[in-house]
């Protein structure tokens, strides 16, 4: 019988994946498609959580077969990320007129991601107070024990890297190791590889103009192929997020949620204001906050559900690139730092929120503006090599959480709504590394404005 249903909930899924396609034949809109799976993947959620149960051996044989769907495409995703990372960074820094530019639109796009989430950090401090947020209050059952225990396991390795080890990570000793993404700074240890490649390509077409035209048309042609690539595989984002969101909701934690539910609430306040001042910042440079939410958003929904950074890397760089008219050498760059530096949700508003919870248990008072400042600064510096990809909020808790001598094992007790929250999270350090691109582009007076105002420039060569 079990076989059998779970025949039946595979035929429902593939039913909505012909829905999807067949809208696509139809030309319907990339970002309609986008959240019609979203939307589609959170009927069939709430389907086999009200029909089986989130503990059902129907609802886990399930959820695999529709990994297929999911997760298969966040590994497509993450197939393409270092190819695409390399080739662009390079393409990118040949087009550059002066090497030097390098140096000051990364060092703008870095500013503006660290900047914000030392400002992300002050708000989820202010949301920890406003919900009066304590770990003390929360009870801790098997799971989140287990889970404290691996948190204090994890510590050691964070404790035995000084600060200066920490920078030292982001160097590439073996680039092709980087490029299998071995290590959490495998994203940076790329771009700092590539970038060597195309400032050393600069100098080799001032003295060997010859020579660097045949590498020029090699890296233009692989550039052509990845990109192609990338748009094939962006074609099956609604597919993704229909598996994607259908495991999610089918696998959620209810009771668990409603538990805990005044941390999850904090969370996505402090997470609701931080995109608001984002937009914010979009206004400043004089630019509609609205025309960006609306091109951006098939990308943040695609964040919230994946939870995964830096697989969102390609559809990252296509949407700065061909829906909000950022430089391209700009949007490869924005999105492949904000994958692992300078994380606003993960990196900012999370381990600030942990920290501020967790002080009164152990006598330390959290109003101490000495605490405050230590532990907004302490967030800034340790934002930089924060994994993009699902446990990277938890490696920025310990390391904050460590630097502060606070407890780790505390941060333990919010594994049961450790996903639901992670997907906010994700979505806005997506955002965040949107924002800085798009911020970087204006500032640098390379941002294309009739692209970004134009309604209809919203991933044509996708759809």
């Amino acid at each position: 019988m079990e076989t059998f249903l779970v025949f039946v909930n595979i035929a429902i899924i593939f039913a909505f994946i012909f829905v999807l396609i067949r809208m696509q034949q139809k030309h319907v809109s990339f970002s309609k498609r986008v959240f019609a799976g979203l939307g589609f993947g959170i009927l069939i959620g709430v389907y086999l959580q009200l029909a089986f149960g989130t503990e059902s051996t129907v609802v886990s044989q399930t959820t695999d077969w529709y990994n297929i769907a999911g997760r298969g495409y966040v590994r497509l995703l993450m197939m393409i990320v270092i190819p695409l990372i390399l080739v662009s960074i390079i393409q990118s820094i040949i087009n550059l007129e002066k090497s030097s530019e390098l140096g000051k639109i990364s060092l703008w796009i870095i500013g503006i991601l660290v900047g914000t989430t030392a400002i992300a950090a002050l708000v989820g401090i202010g949301s920890s107070f406003l919900f009066d947020l304590n770990a003390s209050q929360i009870e801790a059952g098997q799971a989140e024990e287990s889970r404290g225990l691996y948190l204090e396991e994890r510590l050691t390795d964070v404790e035995d890297m000084t600060t200066p080890q920490k920078i030292l990570e982001f160097i590439p000793a073996n680039p092709f190791l980087d490029m299998t993404g071995d290590r959490a700074t495998s994203t940076i240890a790329v771009v700092i590889f590539a970038a060597f490649i195309g400032v050393a390509l600069l100098g080799v077409k001032r003295r060997q103009p010859d020579q660097a035209e045949v590498f020029i048309k090699g890296v233009n042609s692989i550039y052509a192929v990845v990109m192609r690539i990338v748009k094939i595989v962006l074609r099956l984002t609604p597919i993704g997020i229909l598996g994607l969101m259908a495991v999610t909701v089918a696998q959620t934690d209810v009771a668990g949620i409603l538990e805990l539910g005044k941390f999850v609430v904090a969370s996505y306040v402090a997470l609701g204001v931080m995109f608001l001042l984002h937009l914010v910042l979009i206004s400043v440079v004089g630019l509609n906050p609205f025309t960006y939410l609306k091109k951006v958003l098939p990308v943040l929904g695609f964040a919230f559900t994946s939870r995964s950074s830096a697989g969102t890397i390609p559809l990252n760089i296509s949407a700065q690139k061909n829906n909000l008219g950022v430089d391209e050498g700009i949007a490869n760059m924005s999105a492949s730092f904000g994958a692992t530096i300078g994380q606003n949700g993960c990196a900012g508003i999370y381990p600030a929120m942990l920290a501020v919870m967790i002080a009164p248990t152990v006598g330390i008072d959290p109003l101490s503006p000495g605490f405050l400042i230590q532990l907004v600064l302490i967030v800034a510096i340790s934002s930089f090599g924060v994994a993009g990809v699902g446990g990277g909020a938890t490696f920025a808790a310990l390391i904050v959480l460590s630097s502060m001598n606070l407890p780790v094992a505390l941060a333990g007790l919010l594994i049961s709504v450790e996903p639901l929250i992670d997907m906010g999270r994700t979505a806005l350090n997506v955002n965040g590394a949107m924002t800085s691109g798009t911020l970087t582009s204006r500032i640098l007076y390379r941002l294309n404005v009739d692209r970004f105002n134009d309604k209809n420039a919203i991933e044509k060569d996708i759809s």
